[in-house]
């Protein structure tokens, strides 16, 4: 499996990221060809070998035509992305990672996602870095991506919203979950643009993983820092794991005094927030009291709103935590034809091997429904479409993913 690691020993930016990818051996000529698919104009895009504390490093340059860019909301950006001629892989990469983005600006701000004004994150430098970055990782043929610890600086930032303290806010409520240590450097090492990235595309955050590295690259930062090279290093190699690895919060609770309708209720609110997973076991509680055991697997980001809600929904006092490690297979969804129309089919990859094809069971639900046939006939049919994925004839509708 082709494996990426990101070691941001001097924090992380959008430039940077895009700069170690191009360091890494993916040609410039080709990275303006793919971004030239997104309906963005008014820019240049370069790149030139400088040196940050000795070390050699590639530093990528968006020239604007001096054109002054529009303050962009989510919705402006993400339909930017949809009309582009981009691959579905870096449209839904690059849609999640300024969804992270929003969510983040909308909870520092106390606005909603819909009505946050992107500023500095919303100019044409920025989309270029996110896009140009996800469209990068996919020319080097990276399946899954890994990241050091998070670095991050000291000190104050000017920016649109005034003198901010590092880390900035946006950033502040990106990392939530992920580890983060600071370093001595003066200002900021770790923008939101590169925390929304990692913290997006990262399967796991922590040690060098197991794998032959075939190339390494330096994306340089703006600026020199006194007593550390600002750059960012990437490795791109293979790996012998036939599975994805990354790491789940699990959250836990005893409930002996909610009705089964709020339960109910409540595994679907964390289902839709982002919970991995949702399950409840019956067991005995104190006094002899029937109760229920509700655990949630959820992606670290997301532990602590969705904790957030099973305090709102319930009478819990205490909600237990523990980090856990889990293999999962690569998975894509493909599309089939059946007898009573389209159903997407989730394939479970391990390594080369195809070892699950799972039809989509909303998909069948909604066949069976308008159809007025049983839901296990469109089961049957789509499963038998399904076997026949090996021969083509099916559209992907999505790249391979750990979630």
């Amino acid at each position: 499996m082709r494996l990426a690691y990101v070691d941001c020993f001097s924090g992380a930016s959008g430039d940077m990221l895009l700069g170690a990818c191009l360091d890494c051996g993916v040609p410039l000529k080709e990275l303006r060809q793919a971004l030239a698919g997104l309906p963005l104009t008014g820019y240049d895009l370069r790149s030139e070998q400088v040196r940050r504390g000795g070390l050699r490093a590639t530093k990528v340059y968006v020239d604007l035509a001096g054109k002054e860019q529009p303050d962009r909301r989510l919705a402006d950006i993400l339909t930017l992305i949809d009309k582009s001629t981009l691959s579905q892989r870096v449209k839904d990469e690059s849609r999640r990672v300024f969804q992270a983005l929003a969510e983040a600006e909308a909870a520092v701000h106390g606005t909603t996602v819909e009505s946050v004004h992107f500023h500095e994150v919303g100019a044409v430098d920025s989309i270029v870095d996110v896009v140009g970055t996800v469209a990068a990782l996919e020319r080097l043929g990276v399946a899954r991506l890994e990241c050091s610890p998070l670095t991050e600086g000291r000190g104050w930032v000017e920016t649109a919203h005034g003198r901010l303290p590092v880390p900035v806010p946006a950033t502040a409520q990106l990392i939530r979950g992920v580890p983060v240590h600071q370093v001595e450097a003066e200002g900021e090492l770790l923008t939101p643009t590169g925390a929304a990235l990692l913290v997006t595309l990262a399967g796991r955050f922590g040690p060098f993983p197991e794998m032959r590295a075939e190339s390494v690259g330096y994306g340089a930062g703006s600026r020199e820092l006194a007593g550390q090279p600002n750059v960012l290093r990437l490795f791109v190699g293979e790996t012998e794991e036939a599975w994805l690895a990354d790491e789940v919060v699990v959250l836990e609770t005893n409930l002996d005094d909610t009705t089964g309708e709020t339960i109910g209720h409540l595994s679907g609110l964390l289902l839709e927030e982002g919970a991995l997973d949702v399950f409840l076991i019956p067991i005995q509680m104190k006094k002899q009291r029937p109760g229920v055991l509700l655990s949630v697997l959820a992606p670290p980001e997301k532990a602590r709103p969705l904790e957030q809600i099973i305090f709102r929904h319930t009478g819990t006092f205490g909600i237990r935590w523990r980090r856990a490690s889990r293999h999962v297979l690569a998975r894509e969804h493909k599309v089939v034809e059946t007898e009573f129309g389209p159903v997407r089919i989730k394939v479970g990859r391990l390594g080369s091997d195809v070892v699950v094809r799972a039809p989509e069971y909303e998909d069948c639900a909604r066949l069976a429904q308008s159809k007025a046939v049983p839901l296990k006939s469109v089961y049957e049919s789509a499963q038998a479409a399904a076997r026949k994925l090996g021969a083509g004839g099916a559209s992907p509708s999505s790249e391979e993913g750990s979630a």
